[in-house]
């Protein structure tokens, strides 16, 4: 019974629609507010003398965001391991959409002074939390609803959400740039894209609660198997696949808040685009990445996840060298700039984000899986992720408006992924191999 209610199409693909439809709302939520950290926050509710202090302190708010995610992570995928999955990703949604709406709510430093800074680090902190809990359990609705064979292509479809996402976030704020004014924009403008948010979690709301909790977690609770403290379990007797997912994620949370979020402010301030130029060149990555990144995800199904994660690895953590040197020689060429960001960012950028779900949700068993793969991907994001925009803002600086300290940086996540990722499957090989003994005998 609970492989055919897998095998159903329609369930699968309810399932995959509201994973993917509330991912989305997720990850527009989340990077609308560093999309607007180096453009707006750093002069509306951290101004300073120094442009570069200013910047560095709304990037630090930015960060905080991925310093509660874990919290998120622990307490919702407790929770989803106790109690399922579903339940979870519809408050994770309500506490996204209310924090960002507040967000867009906020008064600046001039209106109320430091109560601007403290009230917005208080609610990205709380977006933190939500999106924490929301990933793991968008990922495992779908991967644990899929057929045997085509996990990849089913976990990589909620992914997407995060492409839809920054797309949404780009496009949003790139078209008010383009209709207002800057000072327009400025004053009232960029609270239109975090007001939205309201209308975008009421759809996702709807959906979400028209869906049924998962075979695979069903079938844990019917017998009574579900562990009393998820992420003890996971930290003492998974240990060594936790340090080798956060190995394995590290080149994703660089190369993406490079690409995606710091980009956007290099591209403004160094090389003095405009900002709707270097939103629009984020956006089309993204649109790309709607189609790469299921593509990975089908090609980790069919050649192995471990493989495909390996040579993505590397090959993402060299395009940054390639993708910086196009923007910084592109002589106002807008073409080579939009080339420069789509084809690392919305090709290579996919190669490990598509098979990355399914990646992580092997490494655990399902009564732990939803505290497993949250705990690998939000903890590890405090390093490769939280801190990204900061680090690179000092290393341009430090070598005089250069990149390629930026981008040594990148490569060097890109090796420990991909070593981690063979870790991971040597660790399988070896694995299955102890399975087959008895099975021989």
């Amino acid at each position: 019974m609970n492989q055919a209610a897998r095998k159903d199409p329609k369930d699968v693909r309810r399932v995959v629609s509201a994973s993917l439809i509330g991912a989305t709302i997720e990850w527009y939520d989340f990077f609308l507010y560093g999309v607007v950290a180096g453009i707006v926050f750093n002069k509306l509710y951290f101004p300073s003398d120094d442009p570069l202090v200013s910047t560095m302190l709304a990037y630090g708010t930015f960060a905080v965001g991925f310093l509660s995610r874990p919290l998120g992570g622990v307490i919702f995928g407790h929770f989803g391991d106790k109690l399922g999955r579903k339940s979870m990703l519809v408050m994770t949604l309500m506490i996204m959409g209310a924090a960002t709406v507040l967000i867009g709510l906020v008064p600046t430093y001039e209106q109320i002074g430091i109560w601007a800074p403290v009230l917005l680090l208080i609610l990205r902190v709380a977006q933190g939390i939500g999106l924490g809990g929301e990933w793991g359990g968008a990922v495992l609705m779908s991967f644990e609803y899929a057929p045997k064979g085509k996990r990849g292509f089913y976990a990589s479809i909620p992914q997407i959400g995060l492409a839809l996402g920054l797309c949404l976030a780009s496009g949003v704020v790139a078209g008010l740039s383009s209709l207002l004014s800057d000072a327009q924009f400025l004053a009232w403008g960029w609270r239109i894209a975090f007001l939205l948010s309201f209308a975008l979690v009421s759809v996702g709301m709807y959906i979400r609660l028209n869906v049924t909790e998962t075979p695979e977690f069903a079938k844990v609770k019917a017998s009574g198997e579900e562990i009393k403290l998820p992420i003890k379990e996971v930290l003492t007797k998974h240990s060594g696949n936790v340090l080798a997912g956060m190995g394995a994620r590290y080149i994703d949370g660089v190369f993406f808040n490079i690409f995606g979020v710091f980009s956007i402010a290099y591209l403004t301030q160094t090389l003095h685009l405009t900002r709707t130029d270097a939103l629009l060149g984020v956006m089309a990555a993204a649109l790309v990445m709607i189609l790469t990144i299921p593509l990975f995800g089908h090609l980790s199904d069919k050649i192995g996840r471990t493989r495909i994660y390996f040579w993505g690895s590397l090959l993402t953590g060299l395009s940054a060298f390639a993708g910086f040197w196009f923007m910084k020689n592109s002589g106002g060429s807008m073409l080579m700039v939009w080339l420069a960001i789509i084809i690392p960012f919305g090709v290579f950028y996919a190669s490990i984000y598509g098979p990355e779900a399914a990646l992580f949700a092997e490494l655990f068993d399902a009564r732990v899986r939803y505290s497993g793969i949250s705990f690998v991907y939000q903890f590890s994001g405090i390093f490769a992720s939280g801190i990204t925009p900061m680090i690179a803002t000092y290393l341009l600086q430090k070598n005089n408006g250069e990149p390629w300290l930026i981008c040594a940086y990148v490569l060097f996540a890109g090796l420990v992924s991909a070593l981690s990722a063979a870790w991971i499957g040597r660790r399988k090989r070896r694995q299955i191999e102890i399975e087959a003994v008895p099975a021989r005998a």
